[in-house]
């Protein structure tokens, strides 16, 4: 398994990922968007920005999903990254979103000085609760209704890892 730029053989599988409700799954289906804006973006950038960024997850050369990363301001002068992740349907309970978290936070922590990562999930997320956990997250607690999806107001779990916490 690897991480690397989406490329362009990548696009169809990715804009599929994300536009099918199906495939999407139940916690990250938050209703139809511009279908070519992801297009647009790798277009413009390869979907790597300063602001937020994505690469694919591989698997046996296949396109399993994607991980991604979006910066959050602590104050006017910090800044750290909260990262989350999106596996194709048959490639969900094998572990390797484990892997792939494990990944991105080896490569975050590499190549920018930020000393603090996070992840949140709903709180019926179970799989991704114990795959933040084996990746070394701490939960931190429980945020009240901060997700709307599905005509309802739904509670999120915040985890965060950093520089200096030891990792399994």
């Amino acid at each position: 398994m690897s991480l690397r730029p989406i490329d362009e053989a990548d696009l169809g599988h990715f804009e599929a990922l994300l536009l099918d409700p199906e495939a999407v799954g139940p916690f990250q289906w938050f209703g139809w968007r511009d279908p070519g804006r992801h297009r647009r973006q790798w277009a413009e950038n390869g979907l790597l920005a300063p602001e937020q960024s994505v690469l694919a997850v591989r698997c046996g050369g296949e396109f399993a999903g994607f991980v991604g990363w979006r910066r959050v301001e602590s104050m006017s002068a910090c800044h750290h990254w909260n990262l989350g992740i999106m596996l194709r349907p048959e490639w969900r309970g094998r572990g390797i979103g484990t892997e792939a978290q494990r990944l991105l936070v080896d490569y975050l922590f590499a190549h920018s000085p930020v000393i603090r990562l996070e992840a949140d999930t709903e709180v019926t997320n179970y799989a991704e609760q114990r795959a933040l956990e084996k990746c070394g997250f701490t939960r931190e607690g429980v945020r009240r209704s901060v997700t709307f999806r599905d005509g309802e107001w739904r509670d999120g779990v915040l985890y965060s890892l950093l520089r200096t916490d030891p990792r399994s």
